[in-house]
């Protein structure tokens, strides 16, 4: 094999680089505030391409070079960035060259991937940019052919003066171009224009992925590097004693490290590692709360009793409410730790050279592994670089910098570039999970059987608020009270796909369904009777916009014909996160006694959809995802490890099981939202509250297949 993570960033470069009269155009990422584009000359290009933020190139050949700075791990952030770009730019899309961008926290802001957030951040700098190439291709072509520039129209990379019948692609005009002064302010097109955004586009890199081409961190190789696994010490422990003579007779191992808690073994290969990793004698000591060893259940029942928690939000007369209500319906729902499973394990390279260091790999915060690698060496960030590989999968594990951490170490220890490579079972073992969750819902009815009083306290883990204190149903009822109750672990946890809602939403939309038929209504018009309310009379804060909300609800209550067909039994859930409005409705048939889920509906309000192919596979994963590890998905401890150490005992959810999935996207007429995360967190909701509709079971814990309540019914998940 061959280096092959720079070969193809320099072939890029060459095409719009090397070429006489290339026009790159540098923008500035920081802000919406169009600050002003930089024209510059090909010996400025050579000189100053490293220095940009973010960067479009067009060569003379009229092919277009977009540098993508988010990291890619699956939400396709790589495909719609450049096609914002494009279509500001009227490129044609056939001749668009992309590039994933290194990290260069002087030129880029917000150079990472989590939350949802990348493209409501990015969305106007983006179209900007493209709007201000296309203006000094416009005035360039209008100085050439000396005609005014608002008699000119640019299409599909195009630039024509109809009268006069001249006409020319891009790269006739990028040298007169690097000459004008680009604009403060441009233009943007009317979004009814748009001829890119909102068209199904392929992903840039699927020729690749197909083919199996390198892409990924796992694919990296350099020649003399070496390769390092570890073995980690259980959490909550530290290493007594090592012995690590077996582990060295190993042929192809060079070398034993120790740094912190972990041990790790260096060589020419992997596969070797794996063989003496397994002969490392460790002998551990507890450092601390060794988990595994209590219950978490039992103190998350007892934290909930408990009068230790933070108000997080409280409106009106709580405790009068209560007192007075016709009726109060309270239950408490709990869910397992989670590991995210990625497809590719953690993997990082690193090369310490003195007061220099090179990191290569997936992560979704590069600036987070540049500055541990920082901390670690004693030098200034400003001496390391990192080069962003595509991610197989990371659904917020690759926040973390651990992996890329290990690789620094070692490197240094050895004195040579090395690659961490994680098996399977370290993913499992040695990650950072969901943490575990148990809420608590009180609900207050009235005679009316309209809700009057709300309480929700949680107890999570290493998470500080539990909660999402403003979102539904709060600000649709007059009294409420949320509560969260913080536990500490030596667990490492961390930011899960769609952090906290992913089983709140779950628990919240089920509880509500509990409370609807307390108080004798429809799920949906129950839902519909809040929003309303808090539309015309809200109280306190509203985490969420209400008619937004209201429009997935009645849509995704017509498109899946909620209540008119008897035999169906149907679940309704709706969700509010990462600034986009998910409601989905799940079919259940009875046949031959049998429940039968079959079908899933979704309605998203995800702002303008900017590639439709892309966000339809965003909303499938999600509730794949979400039904999966609701459904199926489990991790315990034992002596402060995982019990479940590989995919035999980690379930997960499998092809067959997955019903059909319908999904409609409204055009809500505002800029996009979030969409990697937000259909997931009802799933878990629709599919219990439906599995209640057919059953009269209540699943108030996940995974739903370690329930009685589920192992009774024998469901059963047939496409429709």
């Amino acid at each position: 094999m061959k280096t092959i993570s720079r070969a193809s960033r320099r072939d890029f470069l060459k095409i719009a680089g090397t070429t006489a009269g290339s026009l790159f155009i540098g923008f500035n990422w920081f802000g919406c505030d169009s600050p002003k584009v930089e024209v510059l000359s090909t010996e400025e290009i050579l000189a100053q391409a490293k220095s940009f933020n973010s960067y479009l190139a067009i060569s003379p050949t009229g092919d277009v070079v977009i540098y993508s700075p988010n990291p890619e791990l699956g939400q396709n952030i790589k495909t719609s960035f450049p096609m914002v770009v494009a279509e500001e730019l009227e490129a044609d899309w056939e001749k668009v060259r992309v590039v994933q961008a290194n990290l260069d926290t002087e030129k880029y802001d917000r150079q990472l991937t989590g939350g949802s957030g990348a493209m409501p951040h990015s969305w106007e700098r983006l179209r900007k940019a493209g709007a201000t190439a296309k203006y000094v291709l416009v005035a360039a072509a209008a100085k050439t052919w000396n005609v005014p520039a608002e008699e000119i129209t640019v299409e599909k990379g195009i630039i024509s003066h109809k009268s006069s019948g001249k006409s020319g692609h891009f790269g006739e005009f990028v040298t007169e171009a690097s000459t004008i002064q680009a604009p403060e302010e441009v233009a943007l097109k009317d979004k009814k224009d748009f001829k890119i955004i909102g068209t199904p586009v392929k992903n840039v890199d699927a020729k690749e992925m197909y083919t199996g081409k390198p892409l990924y961190g796992l694919d990296f190789y350099r020649e003399g590097m070496k390769y390092a696994m570890v073995q980690r010490a259980p959490f909550g422990m530290k290493i007594k004693s090592l012995d690590d003579a077996a582990a060295r007779a190993v042929s192809g191992v060079t070398d034993v490290v120790t740094f912190g808690t972990s041990v790790a073994v260096v060589g020419n290969s992997t596969w070797p590692l794996m063989k003496a990793k397994k002969l490392l004698k460790i002998d551990y000591e507890a450092d601390g709360q060794v988990e595994g060893t209590v219950d978490h259940d039992q103190i998350f029942k007892d934290l909930l009793a408990s009068g230790k928690a933070e108000t997080r939000r409280k409106d009106g007369n709580v405790e009068s409410a209560f007192k007075t209500a016709a009726k109060v319906v309270s239950a408490e729902y709990q869910c397992p730790f989670l590991a995210h499973s990625p497809m590719e394990p953690e993997n990082f390279f690193a090369h310490v050279q003195g007061d220099k260091c090179e990191l290569i790999g997936p992560t979704q915060t590069p600036d987070r592994a540049r500055q541990a690698a920082a901390d670690i060496l004693g030098i200034p960030k400003e001496n390391i670089t990192v080069e962003i590989t595509r991610l197989g999968g990371g659904f917020g594990r690759r926040l973390r910098a651990d992996y890329a951490e290990e690789a620094v170490h070692i490197s240094k220890a050895i004195g040579a570039p090395v690659k961490v490579t994680w098996s399977r079972e370290d993913e499992l073992t040695g990650g950072a999970y969901r943490p575990a969750v148990r809420y608590r819902f009180e609900a207050a009815l009235n005679e009316s059987g309209e809700m009057v009083g709300y309480k929700l306290r949680g107890v999570g883990m290493n998470a500080g608020n539990s909660t999402r204190e403003n979102n539904f149903p709060s600000g649709a009822v007059d009294n409420v009270l949320i509560e969260s109750v913080n536990y500490e672990s030596s667990i490492t946890t961390n930011a899960w796909r769609a952090p906290i809602t992913n089983f709140l939403a779950y628990a919240e939309q089920s509880f509500l369904d509990e409370v609807a038929l307390e108080a004798g209504k429809d799920p949906v018009a129950f839902r519909l009777e809040l929003l309303n309310r808090a539309k015309s009379n809200p109280v306190g804060e509203l985490g969420y916009d209400v008619d937004r909300m209201i429009s997935v609800v009645e849509t995704a209550r017509d498109k899946s014909n909620w209540g008119k067909d008897p035999n169906v039994k149907q679940g309704f859930s709706v969700y509010f996160s990462h600034r986009s409005y998910v409601a989905q409705v799940a079919n259940i048939e009875m046949q031959s006694g049998t429940p039968v889920l079959k079908k899933i509906t979704a309605v998203t309000d995800c702002g303008v959809v900017v590639n439709p192919t892309g966000a339809n596979h965003q909303v499938r994963g999600g509730i794949v995802d979400g039904m999966g590890h609701a459904m199926y998905t489990n991790l315990t401890f034992e002596n402060g490890m995982p019990k479940q150490r590989n995919f035999d005992s980690y379930r997960l959810i499998r092809l067959k099981e997955v019903p059909e999935i319908e999904t409609h996207f409204l055009d809500s007429g505002f800029d996009p939202t979030g969409l990697g995360e937000p259909a997931l967190p009802p799933t878990g909701g629709a599919i219990a509250n439906a599995i209640f509709a057919a059953t009269g079971r209540r699943l108030r814990s996940q995974p739903f297949i370690e329930q009685k309540e589920f192992s009774d019914i024998k469901l059963e998940i047939r496409r429709a």
